[in-house]
């Protein structure tokens, strides 16, 4: 009788608690929500975007209510992630090395805490932008605000509305690319954890830092896991 093979066990690190992935994902479909809609209104070859709203009409009222609770989720989930988000040293070194990211070689970089530089553009970028097109979205809401701008001021706002739309959904569209490029980086905001390997490999500083605060657990490796 053959003897049983041994179960092959794995370190998870705990990356993001469920609160935080709930956050996260109700900010990324209204997001995307956000980005359909306007995205319809924008250009017209686009309009068909706008089917998900059952038509332009629908688009265009629930846009700006989408704004609205985009911005307050997005707040609550930037708060969260301010501190680890601050720039230091190491993200200067990591920039000069980006070569060496994008070959997915790690040989020169620096032990980094829980994010990169590269993470951090994306933090800061829709720190910057989704304010902007906040603000300027109340400037613009004509039920509301429509007689507060002249002509000329509406014009400036919807210009810097939709500048600053367009970043921010390019940005994210890099962000989505990142986390599909770099494997294992995406159960993270599904399951909560990273393995042991993804984190020493990419942020070996914060895994050193998990370690010594008992955020790890060891488990049976599962399909998909690097």
């Amino acid at each position: 009788m053959e003897a049983p093979t041994a179960q092959r066990l794995r370190v998870y690190v705990f990356r993001y608690g469920p609160l935080q992935r709930l956050n996260h994902w109700i900010t990324a479909i209204l997001f995307m929500l956000l980005a359909m809609s306007g995205l319809s209104m924008w250009y017209p070859s686009l309009f068909w975007l706008s089917w998900v709203f059952d038509g332009g009409e629908g688009a265009r009222w629930i846009h700006p209510y989408l704004g609205c609770a985009l911005m307050v989720s997005f707040l609550v989930l930037a708060v969260q992630f301010v501190m680890n988000n601050l720039p230091n040293r190491d993200d200067v070194r990591w920039m000069r090395n980006i070569r060496t990211v994008i070959g997915n070689r790690h040989e020169n970089l620096p032990d980094l805490g829980k994010y990169n530089a590269g993470q951090k553009i994306v933090y800061w970028g829709q720190v910057t932008l989704i304010p902007i097109m906040f603000v300027t979205g109340l400037m613009i809401w004509q039920v509301y605000f429509g007689s507060w701008l002249s002509i000329e001021g509406e014009r400036i706002a919807i210009l810097l509305h939709s500048l600053a739309a367009v970043i921010a959904i390019t940005i994210i569209i890099v962000h989505i690319y990142a986390a599909f490029w770099v494997v294992g980086t995406g159960r993270a905001m599904i399951r909560g954890t990273v393995t042991g390997g993804w984190a020493y490999t990419h942020h070996r500083r914060w895994f050193r830092e998990s370690l010594e605060k008992g955020l790890t657990r060891t488990g049976p490796a599962m399909h998909g896991d690097d």
